[in-house]
């Protein structure tokens, strides 16, 4: 993916391609040291998030101007990655085709979520959040724990973890447990 997506930019008589990193880590020391005008960021990488990648780096540089490639096309993962701020969300299954139109655009200032995206945001857009800690419930909740190991793992009491559950099934209107991890990891709220 990185490879065609140079080849694209190296093609472009208006663009120039300063850096490329395969790691959080690697992208911040990249970004501090070439200051690009646009970047594009990856939200699945081998040693922090994408999202935390983009907030260190605005964090530092308020100004900078990032899109996120991503496979997830749920509301939850760009309304965190626009949230961090990002100014746009593109899937990586569309890249080919908008890609150069949207660097051009961020350049400009201008923002961008692709269309299929900006819907799955606003079908959830009035729907009660999950708190942090109910993301966490859920996360061990996918990797198959009960409520009382739940209850354990976090330190807190076996009715604390049963009313958090109740409240996840309840905001995402999920069936059961199984059904609630399938609906968030659609949605984005939780990786596996």
């Amino acid at each position: 993916m990185l490879d065609g997506i140079a080849a694209l930019i190296h093609s472009q008589a208006d663009m120039s391609l300063v850096a490329q990193a395969s790691s959080g880590r690697t992208a911040i020391t990249q970004f501090r040291g070439t200051l690009p005008d646009v970047t594009l960021m990856d939200l699945q990488m081998r040693d922090m998030s994408g999202i935390d990648a983009i907030i260190a780096i605005r964090t530092e540089w308020p100004a900078a101007k990032i899109i996120v490639l991503s496979t997830f096309g749920g509301d939850a993962m760009a309304h965190r990655a626009l949230k961090a701020g990002a100014q746009a969300y593109v899937l990586k299954g569309l890249v080919r085709g908008e890609i150069l139109e949207t660097i051009r655009l961020v350049h400009r200032g201008e923002k961008r979520v692709q269309p299929e995206v900006a819907s799955s945001i606003a079908t959830y857009v009035t729907e009660a959040a999950l708190t942090d800690r109910e993301i966490e419930v859920l996360g061990l909740i996918a990797n198959g724990q009960s409520n009382k190991q739940i209850a354990f793992t976090l330190s807190i009491n076996a009715e604390t973890a049963k009313t958090h559950v109740k409240n996840i099934l309840a905001k995402l209107h999920a069936q059961d447990r199984t059904h609630a991890v399938t609906l968030a990891l659609r949605r984005g709220i939780i990786l596996l």
